[in-house]
């Protein structure tokens, strides 16, 4: 049985495909992008995670979900599974350190809710309180958000407070950003 020590470092090696998860339940339009996820997951060898996920977008919350799952696949489930009774329960972004995976979800809601979509935006938002909790590039990245809605792409106004961390993440957003103007 993994220690706490262990689960939390499970989950937070995974935190960018929890959090993708848990933000396509509350925002469908966001499942093409989960889709391609899951579908590298299961290339991967992960098929039984894959699966069990996507009983949980249909609707399926029975904790009995993990029961076919090996460990580290049962710790994420577990945790999608919490994070959607509760958000607070879900890992912070600053600890993802996936922006390969981050850049894509944050461009799609950016997107959205500059196009008026209200959950986008209210997604934006709670994650954006997290963010600036956080501190450090998260804290500047959240502070940036509103002007990337509004259009903004200039990189160096948009990083004019960032780590090289934080830089790499804005510029991938904004590069995700401009393939979606492309559309």
């Amino acid at each position: 049985m993994p220690t706490p020590e262990k689960n939390e470092q499970i989950v937070q090696l995974h935190a960018s495909l929890i959090m993708a998860v848990v933000q396509t339940i509350h925002n469908m339009e966001l499942k093409p992008h989960l889709d391609q996820v899951l579908q590298q997951s299961a290339q991967n060898g992960w098929q039984g995670l894959v699966d069990v996920i996507n009983k949980i977008i249909a609707g399926n919350r029975d904790q009995s979900l993990v029961n076919s799952l090996d460990e580290e696949d049962a710790v994420i489930v577990d945790s999608i599974l919490r994070g959607l009774q509760d958000p607070e329960t879900l890992p912070k972004i600053e600890q993802s350190g996936d922006a390969s995976q981050a850049a894509p979800m944050f461009a799609r809601l950016i997107d959205e809710a500059r196009r008026g979509n209200h959950n986008s935006l209210s997604i934006l938002g709670s994650m954006a309180e997290q963010m600036s909790s956080a501190g450090g590039d998260m804290a500047s990245l959240s502070a940036v958000l509103k002007d990337m809605i509004d259009g903004e792409r200039d990189i160096d106004k948009l990083c004019s407070r960032m780590g090289p961390q934080g830089e790499s993440l804005i510029t991938q957003i904004v590069s995700e950003l401009a393939k979606l103007d492309l559309h």
